[in-house]
């Protein structure tokens, strides 16, 4: 007799009991280190078969070890079968507290669509680049925890948040949304470590006014923290790259004619089609420079 079918976004008591095993606490980490992943995503990352690893996800879900954001559930509701989006759940959480600093930012079920979106095309990219290194011999991703930062850096209790000094004396804060590094051979003198923007298309490119935010205003911040060394002194990057992945070409051509607006540094940033990125890898396709050029990002 067919067993029934278990309801997606509410737990079942009838989920028969399990012990973690290895891969399950690796599941775990993965989600950690994402914040959010698709259950596509998962099953790139995660050794077995694809029914083994999704019956996995089930149970940890069904048990409490994930949680499955309700600020998803029109995905179904319009598209009907998407990949699941999974978070931490509280025993997942608990179980990562024995062997990895105490995980931040797990309470998933009150975040609205915008941040699941946002959080997920952050997602896409970094396990892009985690599979180009897969398969690039030689090449390591380091994460934001595995970066060689001085322990100054570490004591700040919002590591990759700063905030640099624009013209006319205006602060503002600059918030990645990934920091990670680049490692080949295992050559420390071969590491390049990028900011990331997930630009999804709902900040405006431009504005009158530097005191309202705009992708304008990321690029002066990130230019102005290449002026100010802030990069060397706050967290020992002798150099770095900002890789902004975006909704369209169109709007990446309107952020690299508001690049060429800046006085310098131009090759600070480099621009991707977010579409043309995941079709490919990150390796393999063309980045377009903040001058207008074409290159891949190994070449470069």
């Amino acid at each position: 007799m067919e067993s029934p079918r278990l309801p997606r976004f509410k737990r079942s008591a009838e989920i028969p009991p399990f012990r973690l095993t290895d891969r399950d606490r690796e599941i775990l980490r993965w989600i950690h280190r994402h914040r959010f992943l698709r259950s596509s995503q998962i099953l790139r990352l995660v050794a077995g078969s694809p029914q083994q690893v999704l019956r996995r996800l089930q149970r940890l879900y069904h048990h409490g070890f994930l949680e499955r954001p309700r600020a998803q559930l029109d995905y179904f509701h319009r598209a009907g079968s998407e990949p699941i989006v999974y978070g931490l759940g509280n025993k997942g959480a608990g179980v990562l507290r024995l062997e990895l600093p105490a995980p931040m930012n797990w309470k998933n079920q009150s975040i609205g669509r915008p941040f699941l979106d946002h959080a997920v095309l952050t997602a896409d990219i970094m396990v892009a680049f985690e599979l180009a290194c897969r398969s690039c011999p030689g090449a390591r991703l380091l994460d934001a925890t595995q970066l060689p930062l001085p322990e100054t850096a570490r004591e700040s209790d919002e590591l990759f948040r700063w905030r640099v000094t624009l013209e006319r004396r205006q602060a503002v804060a600059v918030v990645p949304d990934g920091v990670f590094g680049l490692e080949f051979a295992g050559q420390s003198a071969d590491r390049t470590y990028f900011f990331l923007e997930a630009d999804r298309g709902t900040m405006p490119v431009t504005r009158q006014t530097l005191s309202h935010s705009s992708f304008q205003r990321k690029l002066l911040a990130y230019h102005a923290t290449w002026q100010q060394g802030l990069h060397k002194t706050r967290f020992g990057f002798p150099r770095f790259r900002v890789l902004t992945v975006t909704s369209s070409a169109q709007r990446m051509q309107s952020m690299i004619a508001a690049c060429r607006e800046l006085d310098g540094g131009h090759g600070l940033f480099l621009f991707a089609e977010a579409g043309a990125l995941l079709a490919a890898d990150p390796f393999t396709c063309l980045w377009t420079t903040g001058r207008g050029e074409q290159n891949r990002l190994l070449d470069d």
